[in-house]
């Protein structure tokens, strides 16, 4: 029995100095971030170090994190660090942003510059650059460069065309960042917005007299709704007059138009020339039947001989008549070629 007791105190030793261990392993291992957070104003237990830990989470950023924020006067606990990390946000950004909107006195709290920095984790932007855009307004330009565009086109009433660049300030609206439309919808609603209102006036002189009307204008159609931005201005930075549009549509409609006729001209031409080779092919037709009719003539004559209808005197009488027709055929035709002849 006594043996058996030394063996249970040994086993305890042995478990008491692993877990002793552990322990100093842990304090060697954390007291440096222990200390920093102590020191700070900003404490964290080794317990919670040591989760971390096990979560994978870097125990140095978290608490560096919240030191920051605790210096800045902004009371955050490490499980809310932690969870935002794990959801794949940018913890360093985030707490920037809530010292920014502190320091410009914006309204906005950890769950929301969470959700815009979670927002905006695939744009390639930050929550920070959102919080600097709603304190420091920003100008975009349309049409954007990037874009391949380099002005608005749009047509008078008058059929001129008039070419204009826009810069639209705006700054963030934090309250509709996430889920808001970004600032392609911005540029096309201002585009759109630009091409109605110059494409309402009566004359490209108005539009140049006045291009401030055109800022009023599309101000007054609420484009900001709905989006991230609030817009702030809109400034008309250039204009520029195009080509004449209504002037080409109607030299298109002409040409157009003369086409047509021609067409149809050249379908009237196809038809009287189609119908006068029906005419030719209908007077060879008739040639034909005269030819077979006079044909038949000499066949009369000698069933006349033969019946005796007809005498030898009469056939003579009538070669004469058709001897003196054509003499006299001739004479005419001899007359008229010399009276058609100048003197």
């Amino acid at each position: 029995m006594e043996g058996f007791g030394q063996l249970i105190l040994v086993g305890g030793a042995v478990i008491f100095a692993i877990i002793a261990l552990i322990f100093v392993v842990i304090i060697i291992s954390f007291i440096n971030i222990w200390l920093q957070a102590r020191f700070s104003g900003a404490p964290v237990g080794f317990f919670n170090l040591f989760f971390m830990k096990l979560r994978h989470v870097p125990s140095g950023l978290i608490v560096q994190s919240r030191i920051t924020a605790v210096k800045a006067g902004i009371p955050l606990n490490t499980d809310q660090l932690e969870a935002h990390y794990l959801a794949g946000g940018d913890v360093t950004q985030v707490v920037r942003a809530l010292i920014a909107a502190d320091k410009a006195s914006l309204n906005l709290d950890f769950n929301r510059a969470a959700a815009i920095d979670l927002a905006t984790h695939q744009s390639g932007k930050s929550v920070f650059e959102a919080v600097m855009t709603s304190v420091n307004p920003k100008v975009i330009d349309c049409p954007n460069a990037a874009s391949g565009k380099q002005s608005i086109d749009a047509v008078a009433k008058d059929g001129i065309q008039v070419k204009a660049k826009a810069r639209v300030t705006v700054r963030t609206n934090l309250e509709r960042f996430v889920g808001g439309a970004t600032e392609e919808t911005i540029i096309a609603r201002v585009g759109e917005g630009i091409v109605t209102t110059i494409g309402s006036s009566d004359s490209y002189k108005a539009v140049l007299e006045n291009p401030d009307s055109i800022s009023k204008r599309v101000l007054e159609r609420g484009l900001d709704a709905g989006t991230a931005f609030e817009i702030l201005s809109i400034d008309i930075a250039d204009v520029d007059i195009g080509d004449n549009i209504g002037a080409r549509l109607q030299t298109e409609q002409a040409e157009a138009n003369k086409q047509i006729a021609q067409a149809a001209a050249e379908t009237r031409r196809a038809l009287a020339v189609a119908t006068e080779q029906e005419m030719k092919a209908r007077t060879q037709e008739m040639r034909a039947k005269v030819v077979e009719a006079e044909a038949q003539v000499p066949l009369a004559m000698a069933e006349a001989f033969r019946s005796g209808h007809l005498g030898v005197m009469d056939y003579y009488r009538m070669q004469n008549i058709q001897a003196d027709s054509r003499m006299r055929q001739s004479i005419a035709g001899e007359d008229a070629g010399k009276g058609g002849q100048p003197a």
